[in-house]
């Protein structure tokens, strides 16, 4: 399966069943995306060899002025795409198959989870995949050890505290927290 119809088929939101042509991609490129996140993680880079990984993990969906502070981990890196001064801090963990964009100038915090794939809640087709892309706005503000489940939209300027876990959309300039992430106030 070409990558272009592997990233098709993961934003369709379809169901991906186990063992199927797509869920068998699915491993291939998380042996890949094993490999350059084990050279992130492993030894020390300059920004520009780190800018230059990620470009190779995200097949060229790194913007300008990137920066991150390893390690950093994902399952795929192929269905990221990330926009001009996104900085990602250490320990984050983007499972990214389902697919994860994240506006110019987002701020994410240190051991951060992005989740975009959920289960089939009956257990005779348990191991299938249900993919939902996550949307993460310009200038957001992503804070510590936070969760973002599957399918939700952070809107501009929206700031998320650190611990929330974040399962429903964000108002674009807002503040969220607490599990289940709920309004705590809005930015004016």
């Amino acid at each position: 399966m070409e990558l272009k119809a592997f990233i098709a088929a993961m934003n369709s939101g379809a169901e991906i069943e186990a063992q199927s042509e797509t869920h068998l991609k699915m491993h291939a490129l998380s042996q890949e995306a094993l490999k350059i996140t084990a050279e992130i993680n492993g030894s020390y880079h300059s920004e520009e060899e780190l800018k230059a990984l990620m470009q190779d993990l995200t097949d060229g969906g790194c913007g300008e002025d990137f920066g991150l502070f390893p390690p950093f981990y994902t399952d795929c890196g192929k269905n990221t795409k990330l926009g001009k001064g996104v900085f990602i801090n250490a320990g984050c963990q983007f499972q990214d198959q389902g697919g994860i964009t994240i506006g110019d100038g987002t701020l994410i915090g240190p051991k951060t989870v992005i989740a975009t794939l959920n289960h089939n809640m009956n257990p005779a087709k348990r191991a299938n995949l249900i993919p939902a892309r996550v949307h993460i706005g310009k200038n957001v503000w992503i804070g510590a050890n936070c969760t973002i489940l599957p399918g939700v939209t952070i809107g501009d300027g929206a700031v998320v505290a650190a611990g929330a876990v974040v399962n429903k959309d964000v108002a674009p300039r807002t503040v969220v927290g607490g599990v289940p992430a709920r309004v705590i106030k809005e930015i004016k």
